[in-house]
């Protein structure tokens, strides 16, 4: 089993306006975690003490992480990170192609190997634009041979991030035609939520899987803790090799709940 969860940390600036990285880590240490996909990730920025909170989320958990800056500013960062409980061996970091004439925050994506039960998963990170044709070139360059179309892409294979598309939009449809959701809902059931943690009702944080992988549950994170860290909820999903006939379930430090 494989469990994965997906976090828009928001620079680890929670809805109260404070910055705590020891708050994001305490969300996520709950949910005892395999792989963490982060995005909004600050690196060395002036504007959140000059902080690693890539190596601080990380250490806390002790994990082990690989971060790309999807921006950077002199000595400043600020993109996404993997963190894993597992071996983990980096395959690509990079940017995701925008629109050609482009304007708003650039994006990127990281794809890593993970070890486990002597086999491999393939892991994804992403965090797409906020406009549809920002969204519509990026989501083309994740879905090319760089990225999900490669021939190095395992069928074990998990994709997930901050994609800003609710089920329904074009890029939520893109994705579904090489993807499964690992949220088992309709399209409006707002169990499946992130957005805004306070009080949420936009679908926009997804994991996404292959067939060489099925899923054995997945859930929002709706802690108080989690509405207070960031203006996201975590998302979490567990993951069997498809060909798994065990069950195998992760001993959770809260009762684990399916879709």
């Amino acid at each position: 089993m494989l469990r994965v969860l997906t976090y828009n940390v928001h620079s680890c600036i929670g809805t109260d306006g404070l910055l705590s990285i020891e708050r994001i880590a305490s969300v996520i240490a709950a949910e005892a975690p395999d792989v963490v996909l982060l995005q909004e990730i600050d690196v060395g920025r002036l504007r959140t003490g000059r902080h690693d909170q890539a190596h601080r989320i990380a250490e806390a958990l002790d994990m082990t992480r690989h971060f790309h800056a999807a921006l950077t500013f002199a000595e400043e960062s600020y993109g996404d990170a993997i963190l894993s409980r597992l071996p983990m061996t980096l395959v690509k970091a990079g940017p995701l192609v925008g629109p050609r004439h482009f304007t708003g925050e650039r994006r990127g994506a990281l794809w890593v190997r993970v070890e486990t039960e002597g086999r491999h998963i393939d892991v994804l990170n992403c965090h797409l634009g906020l406009l549809p044709h920002q969204q519509a070139a990026q989501t083309a360059d994740l879905s090319g041979p760089d990225w999900s179309a490669s021939p190095s892409l395992s069928t074990a294979a998990v994709l997930g991030g901050d994609f800003n598309a609710p089920p329904g939009t074009p890029t939520y449809r893109r994705l579904a035609a090489n993807w499964t959701n690992a949220f088992r809902g309709e399209p409006g059931d707002r169990r499946g939520a992130t957005f805004p943690s306070r009080r949420p009702f936009l679908r926009i944080d997804h994991l996404w899987h292959r067939m060489g992988l099925r899923v054995t549950g997945c859930r929002v994170v709706r802690t108080p803790l989690a509405r207070l860290a960031s203006d996201h909820l975590p998302l979490v999903a567990e993951f069997a090799f498809a060909d798994h006939d065990g069950d195998g379930t992760l001993a959770p430090a809260a009762p684990f709940r399916g879709s």
